[in-house]
């Protein structure tokens, strides 16, 4: 492993089984959305209720640095290994679940599994990437973008065939992703750390020290960029159906189409910030993506396909390109590292959708949309501090 990774190796078949994988672990992370409207009707609970189940789920992702800490001391491959199964099974029995409690239970743990699966995954990926580091995470940020459409989808079909109480066929799946994981990754190490067999600590709390003027600049690229980020993901069909007028068939289209070219720019943005740099690849991106808002707000009907198109390619292509950058500046505890850029990640995106929702229900969508695209140029000067060499 290590031999290959001095030669550059791109392991494409291992890359492409963890991506895979991904986009199965988060195919079966997406059932709870469309399942609710069934839950709700079968506990006969309001929205205000069931909507504490998104912060159980997302609860454990404020762990991730102690993850990453256990990763570090730990076999983490194991952790790529079992998380799909474990997140199929919990998953999958919520047409089951008896009692509001028991959903919150199975929400609970899967966001722990969730959370060990996108800890020491990218670092995986990075040791099976060698010297192309951006490549692999566009494959691996492109299973986790497409994982979001489909998830809805089979989750319907599978309710259509079997019934609400018929979920629970859907666990196989994950067990057998685990099993050919398990076969194929069992001697990769993820961990630097791993190795180190002397007994000494590992100086997280230095590291984090050390590293904290660039830890602040992620936080300034992703928290101004998030706004408008989560804003289209979770209000586009609102947006449409609503403020525009459109039917809900060309709502939920244009969500889909969005959603599409966001897996499309992932699966791009990584392998161009190979060739160009992480720092030139996100400052035009950075650009381009507020002036892509700002004209996707001012056209209207299927004109505005082409700029949502346009707009999903650069709003997701940050993604894997800064999942890259830090795994380019990780050279010791590089799992405890991406724990921390996952805790930025989920953090900013959760006050992000937060506030997009209030200043939503405050001035409308139109209007949010069009402040989040001037917020979103203030990630310019944050991209511009970053070291050139990354």
């Amino acid at each position: 492993m290590e031999k290959s990774k001095q030669n550059g190796k791109f392991e494409t078949s291992n890359i492409m089984l963890v991506s895979v994988t991904h986009m199965l672990h988060d195919i079966y992370s997406s059932f709870l959305a469309p399942l609710r409207p069934l839950l709700i009707e079968k506990f006969g609970i309001g929205l205000a209720l069931a909507s504490v189940w998104d912060i159980i789920m997302r609860i454990p992702w404020f762990l991730n640095p102690l993850i990453g800490i256990i990763a570090e001391r730990t076999a983490a491959r194991y952790f790529v290994i079992v998380t799909p199964a474990i997140t199929a099974i919990s998953m999958s029995l919520l047409g089951v679940a008896p009692s509001f409690t028991i959903v919150s239970i199975l929400l609970f743990v899967m966001g722990i599994s969730g959370a060990f699966f996108h800890v020491p995954s990218p670092v995986m990926i990075k040791r099976l990437s060698g010297k192309y580091t951006g490549r692999g995470m566009s494959f691996f940020m492109f299973g986790g973008e497409m994982a979001r459409t489909l998830g809805p989808l089979i989750i319907t079909a599978a309710v259509s065939v079997w019934g609400l109480e018929g979920t629970w066929k859907l666990i196989p799946f994950g067990l057998v992703a685990s099993f050919i994981l398990f076969l194929k990754l069992r001697k990769i190490k993820i961990s630097s750390e791993f190795q180190n067999r002397t007994g000494e600590s590992p100086a997280y709390l230095s590291t984090l020290r050390s590293y904290l003027p660039f830890f602040l600049i992620l936080v300034g690229i992703t928290l101004f960029r998030s706004i408008m980020k989560s804003g289209l993901t979770a209000f586009l069909p609102t947006y449409f159906y609503n403020e525009k007028g459109e039917t809900l068939w060309f709502a939920n289209s244009a969500l889909a189409v969005f959603q599409l070219a966001g897996a499309i720019g992932t699966i791009l943005a990584g392998s161009i910030s190979d060739r160009l740099g992480r720092k030139t690849t996100l400052l035009i991106i950075s650009i381009l993506s507020p002036v892509l808002m700002f004209l996707f707000i001012n056209s209207t009907g299927y004109a505005s396909f082409v700029f949502l198109l346009l707009l999903g390619l650069f709003v997701f292509a940050p993604g894997p390109v800064l999942m890259a950058l830090v795994q380019d500046v990780s050279k010791k505890l590089p799992v405890f590292m991406n724990s921390i850029y996952m805790t930025i990640s989920f953090v900013t995106s959760a006050m992000s959708v937060l506030f997009a929702g209030m200043l939503g229900d405050w001035i409308g969508l139109e209007k949010t949309y069009l402040i989040s695209s001037f917020l979103a140029l203030g990630a310019i000067p944050f991209v511009l501090l970053l070291n050139k060499r990354n």
